[in-house]
């Protein structure tokens, strides 16, 4: 399926399991973001493209989630915090998280990219579950995620408290830094995205709250450090 079908906005609800990825589309809930004292609940978004709701066991309950694709290092860390307590820190929330590979496929499903069409439907790549320690936070290793056509670069993330679904968001990436990468050699042949920040329909109005700290580390990879805040 090419990825342009997902760029049109639906006006189903997000995160409707069983419905095809179409229907999933990339869609802004205008009413998704609401205030509790000091702070803010994260912008709501879109599940699309490419949830993979059948695969939520052991294939995914873990720290590394590359599964040997190439790209620059990317180690990933998540902050959850409760605006219902004064937005103290979370335990025991479960984060999941997916992004495509450097060249903008995704596991879990056949795609169609600048590469031709992939048939990943058999892999579990850049997907990973974790539950939040004492401090609310998180850690994956990957790969810093490549880009398809319309949309930034960005990163899916739903958090679950007691089993409950209380956040479908993104994570954006910082436009300088993502120039940095796709000029590197593992990442040129696809060229730089088509699509910036301030021009993709899901982040340009919620990047106060989706835009994560991107920083280069010695081994020659990336960190990220990001603070989503949930109704629990």
């Amino acid at each position: 399926m090419e990825r342009k079908n997902f760029l049109k906005k639906t006006a189903g609800l997000i995160g409707v399991i069983g419905l095809s990825p179409v229907l999933d589309a990339c869609r802004k809930d205008s009413s998704s973001s609401s205030d509790s004292g000091s702070c803010s609940v994260t912008d709501t978004e879109t599940d699309g493209p490419y949830p993979l709701y059948g695969s939520r066991g052991s294939a995914i309950q873990r720290t590394s989630i590359a599964d040997g694709k190439a790209g620059l290092p990317l180690n990933i860390r998540i902050i959850v915090k409760n605006v219902n307590n004064n937005c103290a820190v979370l335990s025991n929330a479960v984060v999941d998280i997916w992004h495509c590979d450097k060249d903008g496929y995704y596991s879990g499903y056949s795609n169609t990219g600048y590469l031709g069409t992939q048939n990943n439907s058999g892999l579990v790549f850049c997907r990973g579950r974790q539950v939040t320690d004492s401090n609310g936070e998180i850690g994956f290793t990957s790969i810093y995620p490549g880009w398809y056509s319309g949309r930034c670069i960005h990163i899916h993330v739903q958090i679950y408290v007691n089993s409950m679904l209380k956040l479908t968001s993104q994570i954006a990436f910082p436009d300088a830094v993502n120039t940095a990468v796709c000029n590197t050699s593992l990442y040129a042949a696809h060229g730089q995205p088509d699509t910036t920040n301030s021009s993709d329909s899901i982040i340009r109005d919620s990047l106060d709250n989706e835009l994560a700290a991107v920083t280069s580390n010695a081994s020659g990879g990336y960190d990220l450090v990001h603070t989503i805040y949930v109704s629990a």
